[in-house]
Formats: C-alpha cells, sequence, structure tokens
C-alpha cells in the first residue's frame, strides 16, 4: 500500500510541476510564442522546425497542438501549415523524456527553492512567473524521485514482477500505452513512467517500443477533444495529428515486427547501456523517423481529413459562435485571439447594419427595416455570450501580455453593441418616416450619405486597427474623427437654417439631427476601438511618424 501511495504522490508532483512549468511559460511569454507560431508557419518546413522549437519549450505536445486548434478555427493557419507545426511538435515532446534521462532529481530541490524565492521575494511580475517555471521544473524532478524510488519497491514484490515480465504482447501493451495518456493528458508523463519502470528492471526494452508508441497515439486525445466544438477544419487539423501517429506507429511496428531485438541492441549500445537513456532515445528516434517517413507526404494526409470530415462550413446562422465556444476556451494561450476573431465579426455585423440602417431611412424598404431588427438581436446575444466567454477567460492563466487586455476588450464589446444600438435606432427613424410621412431634403439625404461614407470608413479601419493591430490608417482615423466631429455641427447649423427658411418640416428636422448626433457617436465608438489596446498614446505616436 505505501508503494502504492508514493507512486500516485510522485505521479501527482510530476504532472504538477509539468503542469506549473508549462502554464508558467504560457503566462510570461505565451502571446510572443504565439506570434513567432503565427508567424513563421507559412512555410512547412519552418513550422515544423517552429512546433518542434514551440514544443520543447512548454513540454507538451498537447498544448501546441490543441493551441494549433485553435489557429486553424480562428483562419489564421491553413490546414498545410498546421500539418507542419503538428509533425514538428511530436519531435519537441520527446525532450521531455531526454530530460528525464539525465536524473536531474539529486538538483531538483535547488530548482525548487529557487523557483520559491523568486515568486515569493521578486516583486516584477516577469520574474515571478520565471520563478513559476523553475519551481515546475523542480517539482516535476522531485515527483520523478519520488516515483522511483517507488519503482525500485516494486522489484521486491513478485506478484508485480510477474504482472509486467507477463507485458509481452505487442498490441497489448501499445492499447496499455494508449489508455493510460489518454487519461492523463500527456504523453510526456507516461513515457517517463515508462523510462523509470525500465530503469528498475521492471520493463525490458523491446516491449517499451510498443508502450511508447501507444503513448504517441493517447496523446492525440486532447486535440480531438477540443476540436469538437470548433469548426470542420479545426477537427481536420486535430485528425491530422492522429493520423500522423496512426500511420507512423504503424510503419514503426511493421518495422520492429521484423527486426525487433537487432533495433533493440542497436539502441541499447548507441546509448552507452544505460536502459533508461536507451528509452529516451528510442522515443525521439520514434518520432524522427515518423516525421520523416510523412513529411512528404503532408498533401495526401491534409486531403484524407476532408474524407473522413466531408462537407464545407456550414454558413454560421442566427445566435451562432463561431470562433469561441459558449464558456470553454480551445486553450488559454489562444482564448484572447478567440475572442478578437469573434468581435471583429460582431464588428462587422454592425457595420453592416449601420449601412442597411442608413438605405432603409432613404428608400424606406419595409424588409430592410425588419433585418435591422433581426440583426441587433444577433448581435446583442453575441454581445453576451462575448462578455460571458472574457469573464470566464479572465479566470484562466492566460498570457500576462493577453490578461491586461481584458479589462479593454469589455469596452471595445460595449462599444460595438452601441454601434449595433445607433443602426437600430436609424431603423426606428426609418419607420416613423413610413407612418408619419416624414420626408427629407435632396440636400438632407445628400448631407447624410456624406457623413455615413466617413463613419463607415473610420469604424472599419478601427476594426482592423483592434483585431489585427494594423496601424496603417491610425493618422487617418484621427483625422476622420475630426472631420466627423466638424462636420456635425456645421450639418446642425445647416439643418437650422433650413428650419428658419421653412425648407423642412420640425419633425424632419428633429430626426435628421438625431441621426446626424448618432452618427458622430458612432464615430466615437470606433475611435474607442481603434485605441482601445494601445499603451502608447496615439497623438504621440503620430507626431512622432511625422
Amino acid at each position: 500500500m505505501n508503494i502504492v501511495i508514493s507512486l500516485a504522490g510522485g505521479l501527482g508532483l510530476f504532472l504538477f510541476g509539468m503542469n506549473m512549468m508549462s502554464s508558467g511559460l504560457e503566462k510570461a511569454a505565451g502571446a510572443k510564442m504565439r506570434s513567432v507560431l503565427e508567424f513563421f508557419t507559412k512555410n512547412r518546413f519552418v513550422g515544423m522546425l517552429v512546433g518542434m522549437l514551440f514544443t520543447a519549450i512548454v513540454q507538451s505536445s498537447s498544448a501546441t497542438t490543441v493551441m494549433v486548434v485553435s489557429f486553424v478555427n480562428s483562419g489564421l493557419m491553413t490546414l498545410l501549415e498546421a500539418a507542419g507545426v503538428i509533425m514538428g511538435a511530436n519531435i519537441g515532446t520527446t525532450i521531455t523524456s531526454q530530460l528525464v534521462a539525465f536524473k536531474l532529481s539529486d538538483v531538483a530541490p535547488i530548482f525548487v527553492m529557487g523557483g520559491v524565492i523568486m515568486m515569493l521575494f521578486c516583486k516584477k511580475q516577469s520574474i515571478k512567473k520565471i520563478g513559476e517555471v523553475v519551481l515546475g521544473f523542480g517539482i516535476l524532478f522531485m515527483g520523478l524521485d519520488t516515483m522511483s524510488g517507488a519503482m525500485s519497491g516494486l522489484k521486491e514484490s513478485p506478484q508485480m514482477v510477474e504482472i509486467l515480465g507477463s507485458l509481452r504482447n505487442h498490441y497489448l501493451a501499445i492499447l496499455v500505452g494508449f489508455l493510460v495518456t489518454a487519461v492523463l493528458q500527456s504523453s510526456s508523463a507516461t513515457v517517463s513512467i515508462v523510462l523509470l519502470m525500465a530503469s528498475q528492471g521492471l520493463l525490458e526494452l523491446p516491449i517499451c517500443f510498443f508502450l511508447i508508441l501507444g503513448c504517441n497515439m493517447g496523446s492525440c486525445v486532447s486535440a480531438l477533444i477540443a476540436s469538437l466544438g470548433g469548426k470542420k477544419d479545426a477537427k481536420r487539423a486535430a485528425w491530422i495529428h492522429f493520423l500522423f501517429n496512426i500511420v507512423g506507429s504503424t510503419f514503426i511496428v511493421i518495422v520492429l515486427s521484423f527486426a525487433l531485438n537487432p533495433i533493440a541492441d542497436l539502441i541499447f549500445k548507441i546509448s552507452g547501456g544505460d536502459i533508461g537513456r536507451s528509452v529516451a532515445n528510442a522515443h525521439t528516434i520514434i518520432k524522427i523517423t515518423e516525421v520523416v517517413l510523412l513529411f512528404p507526404f503532408i498533401q495526401w494526409i491534409v486531403k484524407l481529413t476532408y474524407k473522413i470530415v466531408p462537407g464545407k462550413e456550414e454558413k454560421g446562422g442566427d445566435f451562432d459562435l463561431q470562433y469561441i465556444g459558449s464558456t470553454v476556451a480551445f486553450s488559454p494561450t489562444t482564448a484572447v485571439l478567440d475572442a478578437t476573431r469573434e468581435m471583429e465579426r460582431m464588428g462587422s455585423m454592425a457595420i453592416n447594419n449601420l449601412t442597411r440602417a442608413m438605405n432603409a431611412l432613404i428608400t424606406l424598404d419595409e424588409n430592410d427595416i425588419q433585418e435591422v431588427y433581426d440583426v441587433e438581436k444577433n448581435i446583442d446575444y453575441l454581445n453576451a455570450a462575448i462578455t460571458d466567454y472574457l469573464v470566464n477567460i479572465n479566470q484562466l492563466t492566460i498570457p500576462v501580455d493577453d490578461a491586461k487586455h481584458i479589462g479593454s476588450l469589455f469596452h471595445v464589446v460595449n462599444d460595438i453593441e452601441r454601434i449595433g444600438d445607433h443602426a437600430e435606432n436609424v431603423a426606428d427613424d426609418a419607420k416613423a418616416r413610413i407612418e408619419r410621412k416624414v420626408t427629407f431634403s435632396q440636400q438632407a439625404q445628400e448631407e447624410l450619405s456624406g457623413m455615413l461614407d466617413k463613419v463607415i470608413k473610420i469604424t472599419t479601419y478601427a476594426i482592423d486597427m483592434f483585431s489585427n493591430n494594423n496601424r496603417e490608417h491610425m493618422e487617418e482615423i484621427l483625422t476622420l474623427e475630426n472631420e466627423i466631429d466638424e462636420m456635425e455641427r456645421t450639418l446642425q447649423q445647416s439643418h437650422v437654417d433650413r428650419l428658419t427658411r421653412n425648407e423642412c418640416t420640425p419633425a424632419a428636422g428633429m430626426m435628421y439631427s438625431d441621426i446626424i448626433s448618432g452618427l458622430e457617436r458612432v464615430a466615437d465608438h470606433a475611435t474607442n476601438i481603434a485605441f482601445s489596446l494601445m499603451d502608447e498614446d496615439p497623438d504621440e505616436l503620430v507626431k512622432a511618424k511625422a
């Protein structure tokens, strides 16, 4: 019983340490690593190298793959680009077993103490996050040491030695590796356990190969689960990961069936007779072999996913979320990015609805008026859903750079919703024109059209600047805001002059004045959106640019 408790405790420490280290890295540098991953994946080979490096840093192929699934779901990465990153992630995940083989347990307490000091006594948040990584690293190896000690006791149990010794069925070993990894959600943890058991003489090297293959396939479960609520391409990205491991593992099994013992002897020899190092090297060699074998056939694998997940993406209906779940994020590292994509969609909806409402004001098309009301209900739904999502992800361990922008995102959602409200107000005016037979002069219609053009332009630029950090039109946004403010004052005076000359009715004049004021407020909301995520003073940036 003591052995079981020690094993469970050691495994708990290992998983906690790995999670803390991975989480600390994502919080400290997740936004930067995400940008690197997004930028350098246009070339499949470079994407593979980046995926390998990224996974080696965060110590989790599952985290990398789930992030890639999120990127594909958001439309930031194609399936071919995702395939390269996923293959690289499969090599990067072997770094954990290589580290375990170095037997760093003796120095683990030093890392624990160092991490604690950094977290408790350093004031800078960046240092605290690095301390979290260091502490997680130390706890991970203390967990390994605890498991190793417990496993040494297993050697004294004839029943356990007999059970493990009877594990000679290769397919059963693959199934065991798959199931354990699917439950633990970490192939690194399962391979590390296999490595420790082999080091204690509880497992022979040949059977470790098949356990590793099962672990590789089990690691795909996280991405498959994460993709369930995503688009078809997100599901296909998860299937790329699964197919890569299934096809690659099948090839390795065929090779091993013909030359198992010679391959085991060769790996044992190049590993210096250290069986723990042999397991780590076997893990790395298997992954590299699979990538070399399958990399030339990436396009075929991608095409196969279209057979597994057939059909085109269904057009989002009313009250649908396209990039986020109602409450759960694909990945904490991409949670804010996904929310931004959903807000960009909401912004485009509001812009189109404002245009539709202004057209209905002139044409008095009742179908357009009703469409404005229907779309406004959708915008209100998105406002509530995105706000709830932001509340939920604010409780996650998201990257520091993302966390500091959460407050601004709440304001942006509200600004977009207010733009939708102004469109609804214009639709109300269009409806009132029909019922009360209010007429606008040709001059008034032209003035409204001219102001609308400027408002749509500034709002479009603002949504682009917010969602894509595109500062190309930053100066123009500030100029347009001033022009719209001046235009509102000028047009208000123009409408007073027409009233004085009895060129329009009081009812038309009041309606015209309200619409002009509403359009000016839309421009204000747009400016707020454009500069919502900027830490710098926009006026100072424009001066510096000049």
